[in-house]
């Protein structure tokens, strides 16, 4: 498929830097809506298929010990879309609303759940240092890599973010530690970007783009993480569905606020 073609909404749902108590970190709110499915839907999976198949390395992992949380994940993923009716649910497949037929494969859960849905998955597991990140399926990173942050707690993922200091680190752990099964939180964090592709990994040691402004080259990326606890594993899913879009297609109200907001680039 051709990868140059950017995948561009034209509205955000939620406008993360005209909502104070979302903007404000960590801003998560609780919810009773997980899994989105939008009007990209179809050219997202089409990549997802495509990056799940080529580039497998380098957008999925699963150590060991998430093994059973990974299943645990994809169970709920199923009893989810088949509540949906784009969806049509076997017992070893899965009929996309884009037409696309998806086998069950219980030996690959994050690859299979990832084809599935629009949203990427990280499974994150308490340990002696709070909780780690032990398998993900990720086809969208926003400038990060897996291979850099699997298996490192929350505070080492987020070292190059100035603003996850100590205070914030421990603020997030309670959350987590606190977290029931019946309850479900989300939030969303919103960067300028000069590039739309939604495959934008990046080393904590390579350079960040600084340039700022509103012309049709510039672009909004806007993350929905939800966080929920599974109920048999006790595992955190984080997921996160990805939006992109022009700032020229933002309302003026919300591109007259970005400055305000400090939004940095990503």
């Amino acid at each position: 498929m051709n990868l140059e073609t950017p995948i561009l909404h034209q509205s955000l749902p939620t406008i993360p830097w005209m909502e104070n108590n979302v903007w404000k970190l960590p801003g998560t709110q609780p919810t009773d809506q997980w899994l989105i499915r939008d009007e990209v839907f179809a050219p997202q999976m089409r990549l997802r298929d495509h990056l799940i198949e080529a580039e497998t390395d380098k957008v999925h992992t699963l150590q060991d010990d998430a093994v059973d949380a990974a299943d645990e994940c994809l169970d709920l993923v199923l009893s989810e879309i088949s509540n949906d009716p784009g969806y049509k649910v076997a017992s070893d497949s899965v009929m996309r609303p884009d037409g696309k037929v998806v086998g069950i494969d219980r030996s690959i859960p994050l690859l299979t759940l990832g084809r599935l849905v629009q949203n990427d998955f990280c499974l994150m597991q308490s340990g002696s240092e709070g909780h780690r990140l032990m398998g993900a399926i990720l086809c969208f990173p926003a400038s990060w890599t897996l291979s850099e942050k699997i298996g490192k707690p929350m505070m080492e993922i987020h070292t190059p973010v100035s603003e996850y200091d100590e205070g914030l680190g421990r603020r997030v752990q309670r959350m987590f530690d606190m977290m029931q099964p019946e309850t479900m939180l989300w939030r969303a964090n919103a960067f300028r970007h000069e590039d739309p592709s939604l495959f934008h990994p990046r080393r904590e040691s390579d350079p960040v783009s600084v340039r700022r402004g509103t012309r049709p080259g510039d672009y909004m990326r806007s993350e929905r993480q939800t966080l929920r606890k599974l109920p048999r594993s006790q595992a955190i899913v984080f997921t996160i569905h990805t939006y992109v879009l022009k700032i020229i297609d933002l309302p003026a109200d919300a591109q007259a606020a970005m400055e305000a907001a400090k939004i940095k680039s990503g």
